[in-house]
Formats: C-alpha cells, sequence, structure tokens
C-alpha cells in the first residue's frame, strides 16, 4: 500500500495520515466555531489529534489485547453521549457535527488499515469539504423545494428500481422494441433533462443570456430558440446576442445527440464523431462570430427564462413512450414497403416534430436492411430538418434586426449539413 516510499515502516505512515489530517480537521471546526460558542466545545484543536492517536494506539495494540479497541470506543462515545446531555442542558444547540466528527477522528486509523489509501483520503476529504460547505449548504437547502426532492426520488425509483425489473423481450414480433428499451430510453433523455434543470436552477442561477441558451440546448434546443426568438423583441439594441444564444442551444442540440449515441450504440458514435464534431464546431463558431459582432455592453443582456416542464412528469414520459413506440412502426413499415428512400423521408418529416424518440429508436433497433451508414444519413437528415424548423421559428418570431443574424447563421449550419450528407 505505501509502496512509494519503502523506507518508512507502513505503521508510521498511518500514524502520520491519522493525526496529522485530524489536527487538520479539528483546526477546522475551532475556526468555524463561533466565539461566543467555543466555550462549548469538547476540547481545543489539539483534541480532535489526540483523539486519532488514541484510536491509533489501542487499534495496534489490539493484538497484545483482543477488544480492547471497541472497548475504547465505547467509552469515548458514552464520554460523547454525557457531554452532549450536559450541553443540552446549558445551551439550545442541538447539533451533533463536533460529535459525529470525533468518532469519525477516533475509527479513522481504522479506516487507514482496513481500506486502499485512496479510499482514506477520498474520506478525509469528504469530511473536510463538507466542513468548509458548511454555511453554503445551509443555503442551498433553503433553497429547494419539497417539489425537487420528490422529483429527485422519482428519478431513483424509475432508474434504480423499475429500470432493472423491466423484461427486455420484444412487444411485437419483428419489432425491435422491448419495455427495457423504451424505459432505458425514457430513462436517459429524462436524465439529460433532469441535469439541465438542475443546472439552471440550482448552479446557475444568474446565467446570462448565452449561458442561458446553452443550458435550455441541453434539454431542448427547439424550445429554447422559440423562446429566445421572441425575447429578441425585449432587447433589440443588441440583436446578434439573441442570434448568437439561438445558434448555441443548437450547437449543444449536436453535442446532446452525439451523447445519446454514445450511450445507446457506441460503435456508431466512433463512425459519427467526425461529423458531430464537425458541425458542434461549425455551430459554437458561428455563433461565437455572431457575438462578437455586437460593440460590448456596461449592462449585459437578462437571461431569458425558458420554463420548463419537470423532466420527470408522467404526461411527458408518456408522451415520449407513445412517440417511441410509433416511429418504431413507422421505421419498420418504412423500411419493410418503401426501403431507404422511404426512411429517408420519414427522417426528414421526423425533424419537424420531436428527434428524440425517433433517433433513439434509431441508436438502440437492429433493423433488418438499416445499416449504420443508414443510420448516419438518417441522424444527420433528422437534426437537418430540425434546424430549418429552428430558423422558420427564429425568423417568425424574432425581432428584425435579429433575423438577418439568424438566418446567416443557420443557412451556414444547415448548409455543412448538407455537405456532409452528400460526403456519406
Amino acid at each position: 500500500m505505501i509502496s512509494f516510499i519503502p523506507d518508512i515502516g507502513q505503521y508510521v505512515i498511518q500514524f502520520l495520515i491519522s493525526v496529522g489530517f485530524a489536527f487538520l480537521i479539528g483546526m477546522e471546526i475551532y475556526a468555524k466555531t463561533p466565539d461566543e460558542n467555543k466555550r462549548y466545545l469538547f476540547g481545543s484543536e489539539r483534541t480532535f489529534a489526540f483523539i486519532a492517536l488514541l484510536g491509533f494506539v489501542l487499534l495496534k495494540s489490539g493484538k497484545l489485547i483482543p477488544g480492547i479497541y471497541l472497548t475504547g470506543f465505547a467509552v469515548f462515545a458514552v464520554f460523547l453521549m454525557i457531554y452532549y446531555y450536559r450541553k443540552l442542558s446549558i445551551t439550545e444547540n442541538r447539533g451533533l457535527t463536533t460529535i459525529t466528527l470525533g468518532l469519525l477522528v477516533f475509527v479513522l486509523p481504522l479506516v487507514i488499515e482496513q481500506f486502499p489509501i485512496w479510499f482514506s483520503l477520498l474520506v478525509i476529504t469528504i469530511i473536510m469539504v463538507l466542513l468548509e460547505a458548511k454555511n453554503k449548504l445551509k443555503e442551498f437547502s433553503k433553497k429547494i423545494y419539497t417539489d425537487d426532492f420528490m422529483t429527485l426520488a422519482k428519478f431513483v425509483f424509475l432508474s434504480g428500481v423499475i429500470l432493472p425489473l423491466v423484461p427486455d423481450k420484444e412487444i411485437i414480433p419483428g419489432i425491435p422494441v422491448s419495455p427495457y428499451k423504451l424505459w432505458l430510453a425514457i430513462v436517459v433523455i429524462s436524465a439529460i433533462s433532469y441535469l439541465s434543470y438542475l443546472l439552471r436552477k440550482y448552479v446557475f442561477t444568474k446565467a446570462g443570456l448565452i449561458l442561458t441558451a446553452i443550458l435550455g440546448g441541453l434539454y431542448s434546443s427547439t424550445a429554447t430558440t422559440f423562446i429566445i426568438a421572441k425575447k429578441s423583441k425585449e432587447g433589440s439594441d443588441a440583436p446578434s446576442h439573441y442570434a448568437a444564444a439561438i445558434l448555441a442551444a443548437t450547437a449543444l442540440m449536436f453535442f446532446r445527440v452525439f451523447i445519446l449515441i454514445a450511450i445507446f450504440n457506441r460503435p456508431l458514435s466512433v463512425q459519427m464523431l467526425p461529423w458531430f464534431v464537425i458541425l458542434f464546431g461549425v455551430s459554437a463558431g458561428v455563433s461565437f462570430l455572431i457575438y462578437r459582432i455586437a460593440p460590448a455592453r456596461e449592462n449585459p443582456i437578462p437571461a431569458a427564462e425558458i420554463n420548463r416542464p419537470n423532466p420527470l412528469e408522467l404526461r411527458v414520459a408518456l408522451i415520449f413512450g407513445v412517440l417511441y413506440v410509433a416511429f418504431s412502426l413507422l421505421t419498420q413499415y418504412m423500411m419493410q414497403y418503401y426501403g431507404h428512400s422511404g426512411l429517408t423521408v420519414l427522417s426528414f418529416i421526423v425533424g419537424f416534430t420531436d428527434i428524440d424518440p425517433f433517433l433513439l429508436n434509431m441508436f438502440q433497433g437492429k433493423y433488418a436492411g438499416i445499416t449504420s451508414q443508414v443510420i448516419c444519413l438518417a441522424t444527420l437528415q433528422a437534426v437537418a430538418s430540425n434546424n430549418i424548423l429552428k430558423m422558420v421559428y427564429a425568423l417568425l418570431l424574432g425581432d428584425k434586426a435579429t433575423r438577418k443574424y439568424v438566418a446567416a447563421g443557420f443557412a451556414t449550419i444547415i448548409a455543412v449539413n448538407i455537405l456532409l450528407l452528400f460526403f456519406i
């Protein structure tokens, strides 16, 4: 375990880690405790180092005196119980953080001895981070709504409990759709949407226009384009910024689609990586260039409020499931009666609706006659028609000055997309 310092005994290394980090933890506790409350602590900075030292000595003495370590732990725990009872009689502070940390420091030598060194350091790191982030965690907990706890519980239940129990057998013979594949698709899409929702709500609470568009693109670039285009009429003094935000959302759409390919069809993701790198790079580059056209502003443009539905709402999941099954049937029908040309038409039409169910069906399904090259073409055609839809939204709903930037940006992205289609 300590092969990188062979000339120093293992006991010495364990001793230094235990006592040294216990002393740092004690310093952090003492520094974070208000002066008026320090008299209620059961010791000073050195106390935690002494606790770790006691735990280390008793642990190593276990071979000579069996059970002495557990006895010492029990005696120390009783002492802390007496201290806590006494503390409650003189103050209203019912916190258990210091007592819990005292117990953790006592067992720290045992953790270091029994577990790999990386795990021991991970435990120490988590303790120190939680100590340092005490005030921030309190502020964060005040912002969390009860509904968000319920949403998290739903996601854990849907992904960790239901998903493993769903059968992986075809619903309809010959159609590569099973309850497991359908549920997995819902879970993955919900996870990406939920991540975007949490980042926007709790991490980037004061995000500007561009960052809001990026997070929106991770959720739905079409909805983001619709909202920002309407908002552009309220800030016509910087039209290029609104156009850049719309194009940034589209860049994140390419990123999101590629992540879905990598999750559901890794060999296909390797094949399509160059095309998506080009499309993402062109979209991001065009967005950046258009953003730079506008002069610098002293007051940043406020973020566009994007009211997103709960990503785990039953209605949203049902709609996605219905579309997933419907596109499975349509894909099989088109391939059976019209071949590749039918799939080409279908992929283009799908771009004017919700492309996720269709694409996930393509990435997961194994249809007769559909090769990886055909899936590549269908994917690029779907995103191309979806970009046409977003361009139409932006031109119809956006400010007049914003439209020229949007038209130029989307024209460039769509042109590159079409060129890639001909190349493939």
